[in-house]
């Protein structure tokens, strides 16, 4: 199951980065990025953390390879993030959530809601503390 998982994280990722018109020796890489993200998110869940927190460590992981990367190959670093973040990102839990709604069930409505709303969160703030982090690295090597 984890290997199918991977592949097709593999495969999202790399096609999203293709809609988006990244450099074709490029898309393996993004395809890349967006499995180990989404290995790192598995790893965690079937060690019993919380789907939020592994996001979070997953979108910094995501964030840090995708910074990498930008330098190694001279391009911006959202060719890869972007494309990395695509297996994380909560649409089918979005998804479950308007369901609910639609069938008139508020309370499951709003829990699931509020779960993709913290992991949409996760994500954002896995990728802006890696950017922080990356710029206190730079200005303490500057120095």
């Amino acid at each position: 199951m984890l290997i199918e998982q991977l592949v097709t994280s593999f495969i999202a990722s790399a096609a999203f980065g293709l809609i988006f018109n990244v450099p074709k020796k490029l898309l393996a890489h993004c395809g890349l990025v967006g499995m180990s993200g989404w290995f790192i998110y598995i790893l965690f869940v079937q060690y019993d953390m919380d789907s939020i927190f592994a996001t979070f460590v997953a979108a910094f992981f995501v964030a840090v390879v995708s910074q990498v990367l930008a330098r190694m190959y001279k391009t911006p670093m959202t060719i890869f993030s972007v494309s990395g973040i695509i297996p994380l990102v909560p649409g089918g839990l979005a998804y479950e959530a308007m369901r609910h709604v639609v069938v008139n069930d508020y309370n499951m409505a709003i829990q699931l809601a509020a779960k993709a709303f913290m992991i949409s969160g996760a994500i954002a703030m896995g990728l802006i503390f890696s950017e922080v982090i990356n710029q206190m690295m730079k200005t303490w090597a500057s120095r």
